[in-house]
């Protein structure tokens, strides 16, 4: 089947730029996309060969092995062809292809059950060692698969790497060079102290330290090796893949100790499941695992494809990083009426989840990454939390986009939808304080989880609220009857009544930090609320305050001073948290513990603790001096 147009277009950018960005990497140790968002590339240029294969080019990524020598370098023919693993990203292809496994082997094994070898994969540079009768003769990189180029003078620096075996035999393996994340911290300690930039990250320093003509530059560095595979020797092979290790290690090679033996693929997925968990955790880096079957016998008759073997693969961990589209940029309104701008993404997994949506901050944001409908983008969780578009790819670029226009109407911000871009700042709001939107948007924000916390009121029926008129301020809230919800759409007697119920019950024992928090006051958002809390103890006192004593506070700096003074000083709101209060009994914030270990350090946190709740987590850090905060950011000290 032939490709549509626009397919076959996007094709031949992909293959264009990916080729571009693997020249790069491999025969310049220049990185200038991430490998994750490579990856994303090379998955999307996979997905489209499968659907139309007559599509394929010779020099498609997928083809061949990507890299040559340098000039410069003395040239190695390798005597075992040195390929690359096909990459999986989850449980399902791995699943795949120990379905495969089975399909390939069932004529000649029929009672096929394959085990598998899993091993970490390493994020550094492969290194092909040859030695005869026992002694290192020559290192080569891998190159472009035949040839690669002679870095024994470097690698001999390396102290974990043997110059002689324990026995004098002839053997060719492959191993990965590496550096440890403290090493590369100590390395910029010494760059800096000379006034040198810093090197980005260790797998850069490990590639660009081989890759040196002077070898003092490696034996300057603190490099290490692990060895996991026999390419050729002159002994028996053993006969599987965890039995190879062990002979590694009898030899004297440096063998990673985090492997095992799977019974079967799902053993193979929980090993997997294991290690995205604490691979960041390791001195190293760690990419995902290499999921190999582990019978010998198995792998000769599986073989090769073109550029692959077909009995190993690279099981990825989830991108941190990875790439889409932007279908369409779109203005969401606030509860206190400012504009945030949202990209609508192509979906795509990054860190484990489906991601949609990306926020563009504001125009200053979008002009500085000049991103525009159509571009494909660079996607990565910040902490693992939030989804942040951190650059174009424009070699990718559709012909004829334009950059974004922001405009000077908006819809839901109601009447004639006029905008405005807030004076000293890069946002922009609503001229009508009042929409329709920023109601509903304040609504849902006053009865959430950080505000008044009232169960079993979502925006959905806040929402309702306010298109129904039964509501216009906070206040009216509190004077609802069941009568009233029976008027709404899907409301019940008894649904009705647990409604009035759980409004009640908010009523009582406010934290004065939550009130705060739900007046939707600009720049003030729950970290600030607390802080505001904690310095004034009552509104009485915060609602008299002035800017100088709104400037004092720690974390309060001029934009939030003057913005809170100017919501106090407007007739209208002091009118309505008047009436706010009578319905609500505000309870007093706690007085910090003596307890100041957490002091300085800012927390966030996300998903769920296993033996409190993620709010006793952060009361607990502010008790103990610390603060908490709902985004990641520079101030961010950990991420629970």
């Amino acid at each position: 089947m032939k490709a549509p147009p626009d397919v076959q277009a996007r094709y031949a950018d992909l293959v264009k730029t990916i080729n571009h960005y693997r020249v790069l990497y491999h025969v310049y140790d220049r990185e200038e996309i991430s490998q994750a968002a490579l990856d994303s590339l090379k998955h999307e240029l996979s997905e489209i060969e499968a659907s139309y294969p007559a599509i394929v080019v010779p020099d498609s990524p997928s083809q061949r092995v990507a890299g040559k020598p340098l000039p410069g370098f003395k040239k190695v023919r390798h005597t075992v062809a040195q390929w690359s693993f096909n990459d999986i990203f989850d449980a399902d292809e791995a699943r795949e292809f120990d379905a495969r496994i089975r399909r390939f082997l069932k004529e000649s094994h029929p009672d096929v059950r394959p085990t598998y070898a899993c091993e970490l994969k390493i994020d550094g540079l492969k290194v092909v060692l040859t030695y005869e009768n026992g002694v290192l003769v020559n290192a080569a990189t891998r190159g472009d698969g035949e040839v690669g180029e002679d870095v024994t003078h470097n690698i001999r620096t390396i102290e974990s790497v043997p110059l002689s075996l324990s026995r004098p035999l002839d053997i060719v393996v492959e191993g990965e060079v590496w550096m440890s994340t403290a090493g590369l911290e100590s390395l910029n300690a010494q760059q800096r102290s000379k006034g040198q930039p810093e090197f980005a990250n260790p797998r850069n320093v490990a590639a660009g330290s081989i890759r040196q003509l002077d070898p003092a530059i490696a034996a300057a560095r603190p490099l290490d090796m692990f060895i996991y595979d026999v390419a050729k020797t002159s002994e028996s092979f053993p006969p599987t893949q965890i039995e190879e290790l062990d002979y590694l290690r009898e030899l004297g090679f440096k063998v990673n100790p985090h492997h095992l033996f799977a019974q079967d693929i799902e053993e193979a997925i929980r090993f997997w499941e294991t290690w995205k968990q604490k691979g960041r955790h390791q001195e190293y880096w760690i990419d995902g695992i290499v999921l190999k079957v582990n019978e010998r016998v198995y792998e000769e008759r599986l073989g090769y494809t073109g550029k692959a073997p077909r009995f190993a693969v690279a099981f990825k961990f989830p991108a941190e990083q990875t790439t889409t589209v932007v279908e369409d940029i779109v203005l969401q309104v606030g509860r206190t009426g400012v504009l945030t701008p949202v990209a609508h993404l192509r979906p795509v997994q990054v860190a484990g989840t489906t991601v949609s949506r990306a926020t563009l901050h504001n125009e200053d944001e979008i002009a500085r990454l000049d991103v525009r409908i159509g571009d494909t983008v660079v996607l990565e969780k910040a902490g693992d939390v939030i989804p942040d578009i951190v650059s174009v790819v424009k070699e990718l670029r559709p012909r004829g986009t334009r950059a974004y226009q922001w405009p000077m109407h908006v819809a839901a911000c109601g009447g004639d939808g006029r905008i405005e871009r807030i004076p000293g700042q890069a946002a922009w709001r609503c001229v009508d304080p009042e929409s329709p939107e920023q109601r509903k948007r304040a609504f849902a924000y006053f009865i959430g989880k950080s505000a008044l916390d009232i169960v079993g009121l979502g925006k959905e029926t806040a929402a309702l609220l306010v298109d129904e008129g039964l509501v216009s301020t906070f206040d009216e809230l509190f004077e609802l009857e069941v009568g009233d919800l029976l008027t709404l759409p899907g409301f019940a007697e008894i649904k009705a009544q647990k409604v009035i119920d759980a409004i009640k019950i908010a009523t009582k024992a406010v934290p004065l930090e939550r009130i705060i928090t739900a007046l939707s006051i600009p720049q003030v958002g729950e970290e600030t609320a607390r802080d505001l809390a904690q310095h004034f103890g009552s509104i009485a006192k915060l609602r008299t305050a002035s800017i100088d004593e709104l400037q004092r506070i720690d974390g309060v700096g001029d934009i939030v001073a003057h913005a809170v003074h100017t919501w106090f000083a407007h007739k209208k709101n002091i009118a309505y948290l008047d009436k706010l209060l009578k319905h609500l009994r505000v309870k007093a914030p706690e007085k910090a513990s003596g307890d100041t270990r957490f002091s300085g350090k800012t927390f966030v946190f996300t998903g769920s603790l296993s033996t409190m709740s993620r709010e006793e987590g952060e009361a607990l850090v502010r008790k103990l001096g610390g603060k908490t905060s709902g985004s990641v950011s520079k101030k961010t000290s950990y991420v629970v």
